[in-house]
Parts: C-alpha cells; sequence; structure tokens
C-alpha cells in the first residue's frame, strides 16, 4: 500500500490493518487446531501451480485517485511500479454449457491468472470428464496448470443458495490450493457464466486494474430493494440441493418473517469483481458476519443478488470498498421480460458504448461471438486469445487472419502487457465509476423505507419480476 493512500485514510487503515491481523492470528490457531478438511487435489480433475509469485497488496503508481483528497497527494514521489495483477476466474455451467464454458475459458485465457470450471450435477459426467480432458491435452493449459475442473460437481438449484455455496467453494479453493496453504497468487475473483464472454483482453483487465487499489470490490447494489422486501425476504424458502442428492423445486413455507434488524439489506447484481482481502473476510471471516448473513441467506429467494453485497456494506472494514458496477453488460427487452435478452449483432454499439469488460447472455455460437474474437479478441476459431505473453507474433485485432496456427501456442515473457483499444474503453468506464459524482455518492448508501408493512397478500406488491439468470 503506498504511503500516500496511507496517509490519506490514516487511524481506519491503522484499525484495519490491526484486525486483519487478529483475525489472521486467530484463524492460524483455528486451522492448527481444527482437523476440518480443506480443498483438495482430489477435487479437482487438473490442479494449480502459480507461474510465478507477485504482491497482491501492491498499489500501482498510475492510481485512478477517487477523491480531490487522493489525488492531492499525487505529488508525493510514485512507488515502484506492481507486478500486473492476476485474476481468479469461476466460470459455471449446466447441462449442455460444456462448449460455452470451454470458448469463455479460451477467450479469457492467461497464464498468469488462474481458473475454476464447474459444470453442476445436472450435466452428465461425460461432459465433465471430456473438459477435463481438453485442458490436460491442450499444451498451454497442461504446461501452465492454472486451470481446474471441478470433479465432484455441486448441485445447484436456480435462485437457490446452493448458488453462493459454489461461488464460496471456487473462492476458498483459490485461496487454499491444492496442498495445504499453498493458495493461488492472484489478485481479484470474477465470477463468469458460460453464457457470458470478454469484451476486453486480459492485457487490457491487467493494464487498467494495474492503475486501481486492489482492494476495491466491484458489486453493483442498492439498499432500496422496494417490492424485494415482501417477494424475497420476507418469504422463508428451501433449497432440496442443500440436502438432497437428487435436484428439485425451491419451495416455500408458509410462515413469513420480518426483515432483518441485526443487519441491513442490500441487494444488487449477482456478477461480481471482489478483491482478495474481501474474499478472506468471508471465508476465513474475523468476525461472524459472514457466516451470520450467510445462515440467513439460506432462505432467501436469489440469494446470490444480496449474500455478497449485504456482506459488504455491513461490514466496516469493506463497505467504502465497494465500486457500484458489476462490470457487465446487460440487455433487457421493453418492457423487461424475466430474463435477460440475449444479445446478438444488432447489441454491438450498445456493447461498445458501456465499456464494460463483460456481456451477457449469449446464445450459444451466435455469430456476435465470432465478431467479438475477430474484431476485439483478435482470437482465430478454437484459439487462445492473444495478447504480451504470446511468444509469436499476434495480428492485429479486426485483422484478416491468415493461415491456422495459434500465435499462443508457446508462453513468452508472462508479465509483458499489450493493452489494445479494450483498455481505453474500460479505463474510461472506471475513472467515471471512480470520479467524485459516482464513488463515494454511490457506495452502500442506505435507503428510506416503510418500516411499516400493510397487511396484505404479499403477492399483490409485487409486479411482473425481472430476474437475472445465473447460468
Amino acid at each position: 500500500m503506498s504511503s500516500s493512500f496511507m496517509d490519506h485514510a490514516g487511524p481506519s487503515v491503522l484499525r484495519w490493518l490491526l484486525s486483519v491481523a487478529a483475525g489472521g492470528l486467530f484463524a492460524l490457531f483455528l486451522l492448527v487446531a481444527s482437523p476440518v478438511p480443506f480443498p483438495s487435489a482430489t477435487l479437482f480433475l487438473a490442479p494449480t501451480a502459480p507461474l510465478a509469485s507477485s504482491a497482491s497488496s501492491a498499489r500501482a503508481s498510475k492510481n485512478l485517485f477517487v477523491d480531490a483528497a487522493l489525488s492531492a497527494q499525487a505529488r508525493a514521489p510514485p512507488a515502484a511500479p506492481a507486478s500486473p495483477p492476476r485474476f481468479a476466474y469461476l466460470i459455471s455451467g449446466s447441462k449442455g454449457d460444456a462448449g460455452m464454458l470451454r470458448r469463455c475459458l479460451l477467450a479469457l485465457y492467461h497464464p498468469r491468472n488462474h481458473y475454476i470450471l464447474h459444470l453442476d450435477a445436472e450435466a452428465p459426467d461425460s461432459d465433465r470428464a471430456a473438459l477435463a480432458a481438453f485442458v490436460a491435452g491442450h499444451p498451454v493449459l497442461a504446461a501452465a496448470r492454472n486451470v481446474r475442473v471441478v470433479e465432484k460437481a455441486n448441485l445447484v438449484t436456480y435462485r437457490g443458495p446452493t448458488m453462493v455455496t459454489t461461488t464460496l467453494h471456487a473462492a476458498a479453493a483459490f485461496l487454499w490450493g491444492e496442498g495445504r496453504g499453498k493458495g493461488a497468487d492472484w489478485d481479484w475473483f470474477i465470477n463468469l457464466s458460460a453464457s457470458d464472454y470478454p469484451l476486453v483482453t486480459q492485457d487490457d483487465m491487467m493494464e487498467v486494474f494495474s492503475e486501481l487499489p486492489r482492494d476495491l470490490n466491484f458489486l453493483d447494489h442498492t439498499s432500496d430493494i422496494g417490492w424485494k422486501a415482501f417477494a424475497r425476504a420476507m418469504p422463508v424458502i428451501i433449497d432440496p440441493a442443500l440436502y438432497m442428492k437428487k435436484k428439485g423445486d425451491l419451495f416455500w413455507i408458509p410462515q413469513k418473517r420480518e426483515l432483518p434488524t441485526a443487519f441491513k439489506l442490500f441487494t444488487g447484481s449477482a456478477w461480481m469483481v471482489l478483491s482478495r482481502p474481501f474474499v478472506e473476510y468471508l471465508i476465513w471471516g474475523w468476525d461472524n458476519l459472514p457466516r451470520t448473513v450467510l445462515m440467513y441467506y439460506a432462505n432467501f429467494i436469489s440469494s446470490p443478488e444480496g449474500y455478497f453485497h449485504t456482506v459488504a456494506c455491513n461490514a466496516d472494514e469493506f463497505r467504502n470498498t465497494t465500486v457500484n458496477h458489476d462490470l457487465h453488460y446487460i440487455a433487457w427487452d421493453n418492457p423487461p421480460m424475466q430474463h435477460p435478452h440475449l444479445l446478438t449483432l444488432g447489441d454491438w454499439d450498445g456493447m461498445l458504448a458501456s465499456a464494460a469488460p463483460f456481456a451477457r447472455k449469449f446464445r450459444r455460437d451466435d455469430p456476435v461471438l465470432d465478431r467479438i474474437d475477430a474484431d476485439l479478441l483478435s482470437r482465430g476459431p478454437g484459439m487462445l486469445a492473444p495478447g504480451g505473453w504470446c511468444a509469436a507474433e499476434v495480428p492485429a485485432a479486426g485483422s484478416n487472419r491468415t493461415g491456422s496456427d495459434d500465435p499462443c501456442a508457446v508462453v513468452g515473457n508472462a508479465a509483458y502487457v499489450r493493452p489494445g483499444p479494450g483498455a481505453a474503453r474500460l479505463r474510461q468506464l472506471v475513472t467515471s465509476l471512480l470520479s467524485e459524482e459516482n464513488f463515494r455518492p454511490k457506495q452502500c448508501k442506505v435507503a428510506v423505507v416503510e418500516e411499516h408493512i400493510p397487511a396484505k397478500k404479499i403477492e399483490e406488491h409485487i409486479p411482473s419480476e425481472k430476474v437475472e439468470e445465473h447460468h
């Protein structure tokens, strides 16, 4: 952490550091004293091994300052340049998603990053075996050993808490690694589905994120839950996937519950970019908030759209690290339908104008994906998305690729970042998000809501629900 940032933050950061240190000692005591097993290599078909070390808490010298006080500190001597950040990607899918998941992986791949691929239990074992065989047989993926396929798949219910537990499962595996205490080196955790696709290269991502404090959490969130108080917070649901081997639908119990008073509810997008410190807090929580909130959301409809947001905004250490955006382009029909609009070539201008690094949802093998590959990622069919790490010369994005040889078949300097036009778009978005108008004013704000709930049927308060599909 740079001295200028410390000077600005003052005692609150020192208190945070002391709490982290105390929590770390307590977590260490628990790890030594507890016989509870942690994720091991037997859980995965393809284990991970970091290529090199980077300081996940380092700050780059060219920060995108978030307010005037920080900007005034820019005259201080710059810190040594940080190594490019690393991202830990969870890419999830279900039955029939293996092909899309593989394509998404190739478009997102970088040898410095880490990847966990999860096909839920509804997908046949043959799909997981084929996916693992693809990873093991790919010369770059196999050599880097930074892609893992979950062998023991989780049973996941759409809109149920098992979606949250699957995300936490991957986060814990990234922290713990294949052997005891050998977690991967990464800075941000990103959850995607097989229906997502990148709109920028990983070099673009690394270039822009190297300019940011590495404790920022990109979470689209609000406490103005409105009708969701009646439709989601008060009903009590049960997810059979928590205790059954066979998938079943969510079901409701007759009794309703009051809104919580121990913490404030927040809701938002299920797609997130979370800092490593926040992920460590979720998994190892040095106070009981992450576990308490998790237990509450076990009976909450669409819990992936609330759990992480509620923890972040109720934790003193992290509420001021939130950036109110999910870094996704998602389109809805007008009037909104139940699920997001499937993106096509007709959405091209909107995707670029959003400057978002990711978009969803895409239909399998839609022509717009081919255009993204050619014009934005410079990726040939079946090839890895190129970057500065590729040993061979990479054609420019939008150029006509000739030949079938993959320029990234051999890894060169994995730390060399060569950003393209996508970095400029993403930097523009992030700069806007961290501006004085958008950063602090939109950060975990508590909305004023009615304390008295009318004694009417819950259904009378619920509009036609717009629901984000999570796979």
